[in-house]
């Protein structure tokens, strides 16, 4: 299991959730070690453009490619789901993401911002990243951005996305599964226990 070193996110806290899930982690930006780990994780955090640029600098944007391309998982946290997306807008400035989904990436309409602290979730029925917790869980989220609509309509490897909805003043995208690409907008890795099943969920489909 790799956690990409792309110098954006919480690398040691989803290093140690995700080893306590059971997983042996090697933090690198190694492109071999990447590209061939049985599972990897984009975390970010900050603003959508300096992620991007740091992704771009280890060349992420190609091991994530090469990865989805074979059908290898990826899981992205935060802002590392947010770089999925086609692009970012944030104070007026647009950034291109990596586009593995369409849509656009912005600031929410809400009275309070950053979203900050706990949040309930609106799962499919068919969600596997979900399976086994409970509707009325919280999970932890920071942010004042995150994908307000989804515009894709077939999912990689000929499967509908099953695609997670959260609300702060409007609904958002708060988690997706799609095929090998997997991401939600919220910390797993800050969200307690609820964190830790979700994130023993993902690495039980590596």
């Amino acid at each position: 299991m790799v956690i990409l070193d792309y110098g954006s996110g919480n690398l040691r806290s989803a290093e140690r959730a995700i080893a306590r899930a059971g997983a042996e982690v090697e933090v690198t930006a190694d492109p071999h070690a990447a590209v061939e780990a049985d599972g990897l994780v984009v975390p970010g955090v900050g603003a959508f453009s300096a992620c991007m640029a740091g992704l771009l600098g280890v060349a992420g944007h190609r091991i994530i490619g090469k990865r989805l391309a074979g059908g290898r998982p990826v899981l992205g946290i935060c802002v590392g789901m947010q770089i999925l997306f086609s692009r970012g807008v944030e104070h007026g400035e647009e950034t291109e993401g990596t586009g593995e989904w369409p849509g656009t990436v912005e600031r929410l309409h809400a009275d309070v911002l950053p979203h900050m602290g706990w949040n309930t979730v609106r799962a499919p029925s068919g969600s596997l990243l979900f399976s086994g917790i409970d509707a009325g869980e919280r999970f932890y989220f920071v942010h004042s951005y995150a994908a307000r609509r989804w515009e894709l309509d077939s999912g990689l490897a000929g499967r509908q996305p099953e695609v997670t909805w959260a609300n702060h003043g409007e609904d958002f995208v708060a988690a997706v599964e799609n095929g090998p690409l997997w991401a939600t907008q919220f910390h797993p890795e800050k969200s307690g226990d609820a964190g830790a099943h979700l994130l023993r969920n993902w690495l039980g489909t590596l």
